[in-house]
């Protein structure tokens, strides 16, 4: 299977794709890393892996999303990519680009969906004052943090708590249920039946 990974920072998600990988852990081919920062860190690391970068600045496109999203989806198709990874992109994609990849595009969020959609999941997740939190990795569809779910993992929230600690527990959960998820979908495991997802035992 190969995959298209989109980024806009770090790429810490990315990186955990990179390292199953190279461990033998995931058996897929990152055909493309795919960013609408210029400076973005995660570009380097791709780099370095001798994986196909491509910068799609979205400044350069001024307000025409489609046009935006259209180079998006060029790039992908020239590389060959049969699913995109959001890891940390930072733009909201619109129904011309989620339709274009229905059923082959997935996200990681830093909640228990569908509690805390949007932005500052985790912050939304101690003002609440849950006992849980967690990621999901879902299916993207038109609304905000509203696909099908496929996997989710929880934590604990202590009473300890900041917005960064919580967050960085969460994230080291995400960097193992995002490859997981994608070793699940390169083995033909999942599937979708009236919007709910199934995973096909072994």
């Amino acid at each position: 299977m190969n995959i298209g990974i989109l980024v806009s920072g770090r790429g810490s998600n990315m990186a955990a794709i990179l390292d199953a990988i190279q461990s033998g852990d995931l058996n897929v081919n990152v055909s493309l890393v795919l960013s609408n920062n210029p400076q973005s860190p995660a570009l380097r690391r791709a780099a370095r892996e001798n994986i196909p970068t491509k910068v799609v600045n979205h400044r350069d496109y001024g307000k025409d999303r489609e046009a935006f999203e259209a180079a998006l989806d060029a790039a992908l198709r020239s590389e060959g990519v049969d699913c995109v990874v959001l890891a940390g992109f930072m733009r909201v994609l619109t129904p011309f680009f989620v339709r274009r990849w229905k059923e082959r595009l997935i996200n990681i969020h830093p909640s228990l969906l569908p509690a805390f959609r949007g932005l500052h999941a985790q912050r939304q997740a101690l003002e609440a004052g849950v006992k849980l939190a967690g990621c999901t990795v879902h299916f993207v569809d038109e609304g905000t943090d509203t696909g099908p779910i496929i996997a989710q993992s929880a934590v604990p929230v202590l009473d300890t708590d900041s917005e960064d600690t919580l967050s960085a527990r969460i994230l080291e959960e995400e960097h193992k249920l995002l490859p997981l998820v994608l070793h699940w979908l390169a083995g033909g495991r999942i599937s979708i039946e009236n919007d709910r997802v199934r995973i096909a035992r072994i």
